[in-house]
């Protein structure tokens, strides 16, 4: 097939040809956008998935539909090393600056931007890796107490009355939500839950790895009647197969059913998975229809690139103890593994173990679905220990 035709996209968020499967997600998520807008009550979301479901691709489709509703979006990457200040004022102040263009939501505006300065000059001192330029002299007694809760109930609250006055809704977008310090992810529970009461029409739609749902109950405890959880998971056989087929059928390309199992069984269903095995199987293939054939022979070529990009990069951040432990889960199989088994692997009591798999957990890698369980948050990541780590 025509490589520069290749239709499938595998990459870091990056939109798939088809959005196979994710409809209901993205019909949720309009209606409560909408009734958020209008001064319905409205719940803020959190898509809770492993590595490589999508959850990205879904939460950036989300935000190209509120911005088709004309509503106000901002929208964050959480890394591990930036605080929440840092992430929250650049993009806030852009979208104030947006809403200080309309009209009638001008003044309550410009004072949300007042705010907004006198917040990052109390926060700098705790939080000194915020960077942002604002032409706004500070309110005095607005959201520049120092206290990051509070001065962050203030800023949101008066950016939802602006976004109110001007007929809109702001709609905040987080991803990586796991990596805010527990902290600082309970002055932003607290924020919005505040707007919430208010009925202000700000809401927060982030995305994050499954150890996020326990982060937020522990961060507060009334997070679950906060937020709805939406649960991003490997696609049905039906929409595994249209992520694959409706692109290729856009190009008069058709796939035979034998690699369409194929495929299905080698990715599990995750959409990041699909991608790169329809990538690398067009590659290979000479013409239509694509057999079984073609895709086996492309699964050698999928497996290399996955281990040289998707899974190394993850790989090469480990420490060699967290490596060893990853590689004794491997063992075990895909998980989820009791902590104990795990521990006998390894021939180490399960305390001395703690805090290598706390390490693990902070950095994305592991989670505990129970207590006492843990499990890979990188779908296949077993299989790649066991190649990149073949000896006991």
């Amino acid at each position: 097939m025509d490589p520069i035709a290749n239709p499938y996209a595998p990459g870091a968020g990056s939109p798939p040809p088809a959005m196979a499967g994710r409809e209901p997600f993205i019909i949720k998520m309009k209606i409560a956008m909408s009734r958020i807008k209008v001064g319905k009550p409205a719940k803020s979301s959190l898509l809770i998935g492993l590595r490589g479901a999508g959850k990205t691709v879904l939460l950036d489709k989300i935000k190209e539909v509120a911005e088709g509703m004309s509503l106000q979006t901002m929208r964050i990457e959480s890394p591990e090393s930036k605080s929440l200040p840092a992430l929250l004022a650049p993009q806030l102040r852009l979208a104030l600056l947006k809403l200080s263009r309309i009209d009638k939501a001008k003044d309550l505006a410009k004072r949300a931007l007042q705010g907004l300065a006198g917040f990052v000059t109390a926060l700098k001192l705790t939080y000194n890796d915020i960077e942002v330029g604002l032409d706004y002299k500070p309110e005095p007694g607005l959201a520049d107490n120092g206290d990051l809760e509070s001065d962050l109930i203030d800023l949101l609250e008066i950016t939802g009355r602006a976004a109110k006055k001007a007929d809109t809704a702001l709609i905040i977008f987080i991803d990586e939500l796991q990596y805010v310090e527990e902290k600082q992810l309970g002055a932003l529970i607290t924020a919005l839950h505040r707007c919430a009461q208010q009925q202000l029409p700000l809401m927060m739609i982030g995305a994050g790895l499954p150890q996020l749902r326990g982060k937020m109950g522990n961060a507060k405890s009334y997070a679950e009647r906060l937020f709805d959880f939406a649960v991003v998971g490997p696609l049905t056989r039906e929409s595994a197969e249209d992520a694959l087929t409706q692109p290729a059928a856009e190009l008069n390309v058709k796939f035979q059913k034998e690699a369409l199992n194929l495929i299905f069984e080698k990715t599990q269903g995750y959409p990041y998975f699909i991608q790169e095995w329809g990538k690398h199987t067009w590659d290979i293939a000479t013409d239509s229809p694509i057999t079984k054939s073609d895709a086996i022979k492309a699964t050698q070529e999928t497996i290399a690139a996955l281990d040289e990009s998707f899974f190394r990069v993850r790989f090469d951040r480990l420490k060699p103890s967290e490596k060893i432990y990853l590689r004794a889960m491997a063992t075990l199989g895909d998980g989820p593994h009791r902590s104990g088994d795990i521990s006998d692997v390894l021939g180490k009591d399960v305390t001395n173990l703690a805090p290598v798999r706390a390490s693990l957990i902070s950095k994305g890698m592991i989670w505990s679905p129970n207590h006492g369980e843990t499990a890979f948050t990188v779908p296949l990541f077993d299989q790649f220990m066991r190649r990149i780590m073949p000896e006991d």
